[in-house]
């Protein structure tokens, strides 16, 4: 008999183990079959209505954002209630069919409808918003032609609204649906696509405290994407409110008066560091820019020669002109280079090297000291005071004023400017300074470039008389939960080196630009307060004399004029630039009296206005300094 290959104790192991595998697939298989006939009779008819008519959706719901106010309580944005257009492309059977049909119904070129949607088209169920504040007719023409537009569904939201339209539109800026990048970047975690934020201004500046917090429902909708019935609800909850420092009369009155110019106006309060008012001309809209605008009207803005995203009191640099002798009134005192009453014969011109560098005022202003000099803006005066200082004494007194580096106002981009010096030079050109260069930057001229904003924190060290606080715009919180006020405190001021007889230097210095016959604002002067202030007339090209009445409007002379009042003790600063404005004297300065005068309450209270479209600037005549 022949022996089995196995031994029998392996064979009996082997057939155990056979028997248990079976078993094993047994049970699998019965469990497999009780799970089948679970779902397909006990739940079989749920299921079958879910998968075929059914879907249950989670939806992101947008919290209304907190309100803005001026620093009197007066109501600048709000939100206020908008129908919204939203695709959802999974629930599109035939795209190009339904966003065609849309295109006709909601008056919006198919392109731009399809560039919307395939811009983010990577989760197919993802609500697209491809309107915001359809009009009534368009939310009845939808509606009407609901079963030929699957995935299409209409939100009730809420919108931003700008009140005052154009009013402070670079303040308080804009909203939009977050980038991808933004969602990228880390600094917006709590957000999902979709969400809306702040883009620009305050606005993007606090918008961890106006946002809010979202809400969240979940929703039954048939095959074709429409909600049949709300299943749970979590309500978004509201953003806080802020209120500015601005003071929106302030703000009526300095955009009136700029009168559609392109220019820039800051109002601050010098004793606080507190924003006034803030205009920067030509403006946007907000709601334009915060609803959605086309690609086309985006292109539009972006390609105005006027720049009218740029907010021109941060961003603009501009040679400052004549009111940057401020500065180098204080820099010859302080160095002991002039006193007060060390004088320079001015006849017209100061002939330095193989040239002449000319006065504003032909024929010259005969013999000057610093008084007279800054009360009739004597260029030779500063061309001469200026060689005797140097370029970098001069850049050193420059930065005490704030200067030459950003303010650290809470807006986006700010810019720095540019005060010259020696090593600057010699780093960013790879050249040597020239003696001649110091003459005109002696004048705000040359390479000198500051910004609105850095005037404005110049003349509030003047104003208190060495004291500087940085720019404050936000006043105070309230928490949407709570209804409790959190007020914003003021920073600590800072002191600058410079001695108080300076400073008296100064005070009589720029009362004497309004209040003398002679001076380069005397035109300004107030029946009902002292004000202190220093025209500039800044060159944007450079001309041989008595050819800027041939200049077209675009390279005449820049019109600056700052201004601190009362003189005694000052309670607003403001600074005033118009571009190719020509005279600081004749055109910025008698803006600036308006806003002084309408802050201290001494002029008549200023009805809601409309501001006007731009007028041409005044034709240039020779500079007055």
């Amino acid at each position: 008999m022949r022996e089995s290959y196995f031994p029998q104790e392996e064979t009996r192991d082997l057939q155990s183990r056979i028997y248990w595998l079976f078993g094993l697939i047994v049970l699998a298989l019965c469990g497999l079959l009780l799970r089948a006939w679970y779902l397909q009779v006990v739940k079989g008819k749920f299921y079958y209505e879910l998968s075929e008519n059914n879907r249950i959706r989670v939806v992101e719901t947008p919290p209304p954002r907190g309100l803005i106010y001026d620093r009197n309580g007066a109501l600048l944005v709000n939100n206020v209630p908008s129908f919204n257009l939203y695709v959802v492309l999974g629930d599109m059977p035939d795209q190009t069919a339904a966003l065609s049909r849309l295109a006709d119904l909601i008056a919006m070129p198919q392109e731009e409808i399809v560039r919307r949607v395939t811009f983010k088209k990577e989760d197919p169920f993802f609500p697209i918003k491809i309107k915001d504040d359809l009009t009534m007719k368009e939310v009845a023409m939808i509606e009407g032609h609901g079963l030929d537009l699957p995935g299409v569904k209409i939100e009730a939201e809420f919108k931003r609204n700008a009140i005052h339209g154009n009013l402070a539109a670079h303040l308080l800026g804009y909203v939009g649906e977050i980038t991808q990048a933004q969602l990228e970047s880390g600094s917006y975690q709590d957000l999902k696509r979709g969400g809306i934020i702040g883009q620009y201004g305050i606005e993007q500046t606090f918008d961890a405290v106006i946002r809010g917090i979202p809400g969240q429902k979940r929703i039954e909708v048939d095959a074709l994407g429409h909600e049949i019935r709300v299943l749970e609800v979590n309500e978004p909850q509201r953003g806080n409110d802020v209120f500015l420092t601005l003071d929106l009369n302030v703000q009526k009155v300095a955009e009136e008066a700029l009168g559609g110019r392109n220019g820039a106006i800051v109002a601050m309060d010098p004793k606080n560091g507190e924003v006034l008012a803030m205009v920067s001309h030509p403006a946007f809209n907000p709601n334009l820019l915060s609803q959605g605008a086309s690609s086309e009207a985006w292109e539009a803005i972006l390609k105005d020669e006027g720049r009218p995203l740029t907010n021109r009191v941060i961003q603009g640099q501009y040679p400052p002109g004549s009111t940057f002798k401020i500065v180098m009134g204080a820099a010859l005192l302080e160095t002991k280079e002039a006193s007060p009453a060390s004088r320079v014969e001015c006849r017209g011109f100061l002939h330095f090297g193989n040239r002449n560098f000319r006065d504003w005022k032909r024929g010259g202003h005969g013999t000057v000291d610093l008084h007279k000099a800054m009360v009739e803006s004597c260029d030779v005066y500063f061309y001469e005071m200026g060689n005797r200082l140097g370029v970098d004494n001069i850049a050193k007194f420059s930065h005490l004023f704030g200067l030459g580096r950003p303010t650290g106002i809470e807006l986006a981009s700010e810019k720095g400017g540019l005060i010259p010096s020696t090593e600057w030079k010699r780093q960013a050109r790879k050249e040597p300074w020239y003696p001649g260069e110091t003459l005109s930057v002696s004048i705000g001229q040359g390479y000198v470039s500051t910004t609105p904003l850095q005037l404005a924190m110049m003349t509030n060290v003047v104003a208190n008389k060495g004291v500087s606080h940085p720019p404050q715009l936000l006043k105070k919180i309230r928490n949407q939960e709570t209804g409790s006020i959190e007020e914003i405190p003021t920073a600590e001021g800072k002191r600058i080196p410079i001695s108080p007889e300076t400073f008296r230097v100064l005070h009589a210095s720029l009362a004497g630009v309004v209040s003398d016959p002679q001076g380069t604002a005397n035109g300004s002067k107030s029946q009902f307060v002292s004000i202190g202030g220093k025209t500039g007339t800044a060159q944007v090209i450079g001309m041989k004399g008595g050819a800027h009445g041939k200049l077209p409007d675009k390279f005449n002379d820049h019109a600056w004029f700052v201004a601190f009042a009362p003189v005694e003790n000052p309670k607003i600063s403001v600074v005033v630039l118009v571009e190719n404005g020509g005279h600081g004297g004749s055109t910025a300065a008698p803006i600036s009296k308006k806003l002084i005068e309408a802050y201290l309450g001494i002029a008549p209270p200023l009805e809601p206005i409309t501001v006007k479209s731009p007028a041409p600037p005044p034709s240039a005549v020779p500079s007055e300094g």
